[in-house]
């Protein structure tokens, strides 16, 4: 009798038998080998019998429609909405994981909603979303899952957005990026040591994905670094990343630095001052960075997108709010013609801040 139930028996990709009688994942650098009934680190993606199967496919945490500057992407179609929602499970191991009742969840209860890709496809449409983003946990692991509903979405219109640590082989990395228009990468710190202590990754995979994506995809990319009090913050760790992004990336990727609130395993720490933040952005500002952003405050300058030729304010942001847009439909300043990198259209207003818990009829 199989350990699964039928509806978790959904084909995985990426996975090869080793000589020993397991088969090992391929996906992401953990290189899980699996005998019969175990499931991998994410816990998600196991063995049934002869081959690897994802747990998840068709099950969601939840879905809520949210701006997009909440995942955070500040030049992804700046104000609009964006159709939310994630599975359970991660491959990562974050001590600090701000998410950590879905993605540290091994309760399959939790996975309330289901739903195949043409229903998310059809109600994230339905919500006047520009896009559907896969958040909460990583996508990666859900990675068939998450292609497949890209696929349902670009049929109709919607873009994608991967909300990742982007911890994983080049394989599947080229197959899933390939289905996604926008991506924010996790950058959550710039030691191995860091990596090693907290995440129990590595960060090297990590670089690769980000250069990965920045010079060889069309995928629109931008940075989230959360900014941990003694961990991941001193003035050297700061000028390090800041000096690789601008050297191997390029200074026109958006970096936003986020405030940590103590959580999961990690709650001895102090939530991160919002002069902190600002340092971190000075910091990148003077490695050369053009765009630079706070998050998780209220802090309208570490919000607003300037243009980098006349200094003017184009896009001026308090939290999740719009307050000021100065950029034509090509994504230009208004002021001075020169071109802001990213993903623009007419402006028509925004969806504002708020967030929109959704029930799927389909669920």
């Amino acid at each position: 009798m199989s350990a699964f139930a039928d509806d978790e028996l959904h084909p995985a990709r990426w996975w090869h038998e080793t000589a020993d009688g397991r088969i090992q994942c391929d996906l992401c650098p953990r290189d899980c080998r699996l005998g019969d009934g175990q499931r991998g680190a994410c816990f998600v993606r196991a063995r049934a019998g002869d081959r690897m199967v994802l747990t998840t496919y068709g099950r969601s945490s939840g879905f809520c429609v949210d701006p997009i500057e909440k995942k955070p992407l500040n030049h992804f179609y700046p104000g609009s909405a964006v159709f939310s929602f994630g599975t359970a499970g991660c491959n990562l191991a974050c001590r600090f994981c701000q998410n950590w009742d879905i993605s540290k969840s091994r309760d399959m209860d939790r996975l309330m909603d289901r739903a195949g890709p043409e229903a998310i496809a059809q109600a994230a449409a339905k919500t006047g979303s520009k896009s559907v983003a896969f958040t909460y946990n990583d996508p990666v692991i859900f990675a068939e899952y998450a292609m497949d509903v890209a696929d349902a979405c670009h049929a109709r219109g919607l873009k994608t957005v991967a909300v990742t640590a982007g911890y994983m082989h080049d394989a599947p990395r080229r197959a899933f990026y390939a289905k996604m228009d926008a991506a924010n990468v996790d950058l959550k710190a710039f030691t191995e040591d860091f990596y090693a202590r907290h995440t129990a990754s590595a960060l090297e995979p990590v670089k690769d994905t980000l250069r990965y994506l920045v010079h060889d995809t069309p995928v629109w990319t931008e940075i989230t670094t959360l900014l941990i009090p003694t961990l991941n913050d001193s003035d050297d760790e700061l000028r390090a990343m800041c000096a690789w992004i601008a050297r191997d990336l390029g200074t026109h990727v958006p970096l936003h630095f986020t405030a940590f609130h103590p959580d999961y395993r990690m709650t001895d720490l102090p939530a991160t001052p919002a002069a902190t933040l600002s340092r971190a952005r000075r910091i990148a500002i003077e490695a050369g960075l053009a765009y630079v952003y706070t998050g998780n405050v209220h802090d309208p300058a570490g919000g607003t997108t300037a243009c980098r030729k006349c200094g003017t304010a184009l896009v001026v942001r308090d939290w999740h709010r719009i307050l000021e847009y100065n950029l034509t439909p090509g994504g230009h300043c208004r002021f001075c013609h020169a071109e802001v990198p990213g993903r623009f259209e007419r402006f028509t207003g925004q969806f504002g801040p708020r967030r929109i818990p959704v029930r799927l009829a389909h669920a």
